[in-house]
């Protein structure tokens, strides 16, 4: 996964003696407690973040009268000190996000598909999509009405679904049509203006006006 800097995270614990006011006159910070030490702890107070920055941040403070700024203040302290050992450990393993993905990496892509063959993609009441996820595991999401995310376990998943989609959508493939060919094209409605052909089953059908019905002049296409 490509990021900007690691990220990582302590959880800081808080022991202290308070005065019958609830004045904390001792303390002692307690850095990345653990199971008894989250249970007695006055403070359970998790940090996540990079060197110089805090993602997230969750406490949990048993203090009826809270916590004093400079406890708080030096609890930040504590935390940066512990994530910057951990990053510094991270490092040792994996400076900086790999440069070719390891194969049974997840794939997420996003495919768009023309709304005039929505149908055919998705099958009747999508079972298309669910014959997809049976045979290569890989899920498809509508994002919008053309739009899909595809999410696969792995490359070859996701290549397996490729040859299927395009296998769907292969039959509704438009032909290319050269400039001066001849096509045999079929009236699906006659207007007073010219008559409305389909050249292929595919193709929305498009109108051919009466001035290029003939060389001759025609005024209606019934005449």
């Amino acid at each position: 996964v490509q990021i900007h800097e690691p990220v990582a995270g302590v959880a800081i614990g808080l022991v202290s003696k308070c005065v019958d006011d609830g004045t904390v006159t001792d303390y002692r910070i307690l850095t990345d407690i653990l199971r008894i030490a989250d249970y007695m702890s006055d403070t359970d107070f998790k940090v996540a973040g990079t060197r110089n920055s805090i993602t997230a941040l969750q406490a949990d403070i048993k203090h009826m009268e809270g916590l004093p700024l400079n406890i708080v203040k030096d609890a930040l302290r504590a935390a940066r000190d512990a994530r910057c050992k951990i990053i510094d450990i991270m490092n040792k393993t994996i400076s900086e996000p790999r440069k070719t993905k390891k194969q049974n990496t997840p794939e997420l892509e996003t495919l768009t598909i023309p709304s005039h063959k929505r149908g055919r993609f998705l099958g009747i009441g999508g079972l298309n999509l669910k014959k997809i996820l049976t045979q290569t595991g890989v899920t498809i999401l509508p994002i919008d009405e053309i739009t899909y995310s595809i999410f696969a376990p792995n490359k070859d998943a996701l290549n397996e679904a490729k040859q299927i989609i395009d296998k769907l959508l292969e039959e509704m493939k438009e032909p290319e049509l050269e400039f001066g060919g001849i096509y045999t094209a079929k009236i699906v409605e006659i207007r007073p203006n010219g008559v409305l052909i389909q050249l292929y089953p595919t193709m929305p059908p498009v109108l051919l006006p009466n001035s290029q019905l003939d060389r001759r002049k025609v005024r209606h296409t019934l005449y």
